[in-house]
């Protein structure tokens, strides 16, 4: 690929195993992606802060630009410790190439533009994040991008009907059909859990010619792998658990290589890129011509990340190796005392609900053994007593200013355990209706659990049920 994008810089042979071996997860956590014989030696991930790097002279110059020999050109299309994460996370995700960005909600913004560019639709649940749902509601409409929520987005028949047109919902707000580019989910949904069935969904979205796009931060690679199950496109807020440590903002993009991006449906793959052709003295290329399957990814990189600049800096990219290196012992332990509190909460006086999917009951318990039998990750919620709305958010205020161990943030997936009430925080740009419709009351209260002790953990919240309720 062109503009020094191909970041195979290494040359020895033990590089090559150690990119392309199919570690274990906990393996692949600590080694995928980074070779320390190509790093003077450094076991650990080397931190690269160059704005551009050196060409030598101009015919190596032109080469790397062109993407005919390995080489970088400019961090803000690829930088060699940005390169390390991208590897590593790709093959804990079993993906066929990875793209870090500088955010999570870059992440999804330019998963779903690069599918649905140029107009078009995407179908996607209410249970999203907030930042999610605001900016498929109001901002990506400004690009021509509209978006169908549906109540239930493992209503297989919904969606095949809406894929159709044989819905209303199917309408743009001028009355027109608008063709889906693609249906995105969350995984688990944040803050209520559920599930997305990915394999039934992506049944449907492939027998129609359309991908399936994920975002898998609350579960992580460590507890289930998207594209192992049907998806196409896999997104990533590593500021959460794939980091673990709430200290650097970043995102990703994982792709498969097995959905036909010359289907028809996107022009943007099969027309002619100017830089993959003429600019290179080559005959017109399209980035299915250049990259056949992975056209998607790439262009991702080229277009979106290289055009718009959304870049991960390198020590953020540093950081995150870093958490990864844990990410399986972390989010076991989580996922484990999470399992815990969420049992110690369904049986508190107070509490009128519990959502955590990892409980051994509840309506989808058959889909979280066959699809997450390690569990569904650290985050639950749960809804407080009260008389009406206002006697809720006092409640739900006192709890949170009383709790000594949680910490009041807007974040999730970290070491130490959050807390939060998404209808004023995270989830405050919903619309009423569209609150009502996935149950952010006044009174849920989201917790993300850390790697405290359960005990230590419960009876915090304890004192504070305690406060909100006897005091």
């Amino acid at each position: 690929m062109p503009n020094g994008t191909n970041q195979n810089t290494q040359s020895n042979k033990n590089t090559q195993n150690i990119q392309n071996a199919h570690y274990h997860p906990s393996t692949a956590q600590v080694h995928a992606g980074f070779d320390p014989g190509s790093n003077a030696d450094s076991v650990t991930p080397v931190v690269y802060p160059n704005a551009a790097f050196w060409l030598e002279d101009v015919d190596h110059g032109h080469h790397v630009a062109n993407g005919d020999i390995p080489g970088f050109l400019y961090s803000r299309v690829a930088n060699p410790t940005v390169g390390f994460l991208e590897r590593r996370v790709a093959a804990l995700d079993g993906a066929a190439e990875a793209v870090a960005v500088a955010s999570g909600m870059a992440a999804i913004t330019y998963a779903l533009l690069n599918a649905a560019e140029g107009g078009g639709r995407i179908i996607a649940p209410y249970d999203i994040y907030g930042g999610t749902f605001d900016s498929l509601r109001t901002l990506l409409p400004r690009f021509g991008v509209t978006t169908t929520f549906v109540d239930d987005i493992n209503d297989t028949k919904r969606i095949e009907a809406l894929i159709a047109g044989d819905s209303p919902d199917a309408l743009d707000a001028e009355g027109r059909n608008a063709p889906v580019k693609a249906i995105f989910a969350e995984t688990v949904s944040n803050p209520r859990t559920v599930i997305t069935d990915v394999e039934a969904l992506s049944a449907v979205a492939h027998r129609n010619g359309i991908p399936l796009i994920v975002d898998n931060t609350l579960p992580t690679p460590h507890l289930f792998r998207p594209i192992e199950h049907g998806a196409d496109v896999v997104v990533y807020s590593a500021t959460k658990a794939l980091g673990g440590h709430g200290n650097a903002i970043g995102g990703i993009v994982t792709s498969g290589d097995s959905f036909d991006w010359a289907n028809g449906r996107y022009p943007q793959f099969t027309e002619p890129e100017f830089i993959l052709g003429e600019a290179a003295g080559r005959a017109p290329r399209s980035f299915v011509d250049a990259a056949g399957p992975l056209a998607y990814i790439r262009r991702l990189r080229l277009k979106y990340l290289r055009l718009t600049g959304a870049v991960l800096g390198p020590f953020e990219a540093y950081q995150q190796l870093l958490g990864l290196e844990t990410l399986g012992e972390r989010v076991s332990k989580e996922t484990a005392s999470a399992k815990t509190v969420a049992d110690w909460l369904s049986r508190r006086d107070h509490v009128t609900a519990v959502h955590y999917t990892g409980l051994p009951y509840g309506p989808q318990r058959a889909l979280a053994d066959r699809l997450f039998p390690l569990g569904v990750g650290s985050v639950l919620s749960f809804e407080l007593e009260g008389d009406d709305a206002a006697d809720q958010t006092a409640r739900a205020k006192e709890l949170i200013d009383h709790v000594r161990l949680f910490s009041y943030l807007a974040n999730i997936g970290d070491v130490r355990s959050l807390i939060v009430d998404p209808a004023n925080i995270t989830h405050r740009e919903f619309t009423p209706a569209a609150r009502a419709k996935v149950g952010i009351t006044p009174g849920l209260i989201r917790l993300s659990i850390g790697l405290e002790d359960p005990r230590d953990l419960i009876a915090d919240l304890d004192q504070a049920f305690d406060a909100a309720y006897l005091a």
